[in-house]
């Protein structure tokens, strides 16, 4: 019996708290919730005690203490899926690495011009053409991964893998802002979408109280 702990945001609008939730859920890996509302009086008095920079996502395995979500995904993938949460296929491990990587540091005017909230579908928005960039280099990443490592499952990969739980927030932005997809990339968005834990979370997220002005457009 594991003891793990998941500290998060928002499910409304925390991205990178979706990450390890996600991961954690498709996987079937029991887990503890721990929810700090953002953005409030209290915020940063409740995250002191974890050393994560007052941010989220959190897990607490007993007395151990991870932060970051790519962090928290490899450690889950290490300790509780036998390391099987990137792909077998060391090519395919060293491509999914290369694009959660990628998803980590990169993508800025994605994230500020389209913040996730799972509450709203967004129309008429005017993007900059660095964000639009950003969006076709995305649409290439996915197509890439899905015509080379993913023939045996409809994931980046195949099986569904850490690089999943890493652009699943992205797939709900572009749902949520309308932005067009064809083809590879729409069936893609689709296969998140579907995902039973994502309804959960998007379901959990719309009924949340708090509102975050600068993520509501």
């Amino acid at each position: 019996m594991n003891n793990l702990t998941l500290i998060f945001g928002n499910k409304n609008y925390s991205s990178w708290s979706l990450r390890p939730w996600v991961f954690l859920k498709h996987n079937e890996i029991a887990f503890k919730e721990k929810r700090i509302a953002l953005f409030t009086d209290t915020t940063n008095k409740e995250l002191e005690q974890y050393n994560s920079d007052f941010k989220v996502p959190v897990l607490k395995d007993g007395e151990l203490v991870i932060w970051d979500s790519l962090s928290i995904l490899e450690y889950v993938s290490e300790k509780y899926l036998h390391s099987k949460g990137w792909p077998q296929d060391e090519k395919a491990r060293a491509m999914a690495r290369s694009v959660s990587a990628e998803m980590h540091s990169s993508f800025i005017h994605v994230r500020n011009e389209l913040p996730m909230n799972c509450r709203k579908l967004f129309k008429g928005i005017t993007l900059s053409r660095y964000a639009k960039k950003e969006i076709e280099r995305i649409k290439m990443l996915w197509r890439t991964c899905r015509h080379n490592y993913g023939a045996d499952g409809e994931w980046l990969f195949g099986k569904y893998s850490i690089a999943d739980a890493m652009f699943a927030p992205i797939a709900l932005r572009f749902h949520g802002y309308n932005i067009t997809l064809e083809g590879v990339e729409a069936d893609y968005v689709t296969s998140v979408l579907t995902q039973p834990c994502i309804i959960e979370w998007i379901e959990a997220g719309k009924n949340e109280k708090e509102i975050i002005e600068a993520d509501e457009i």
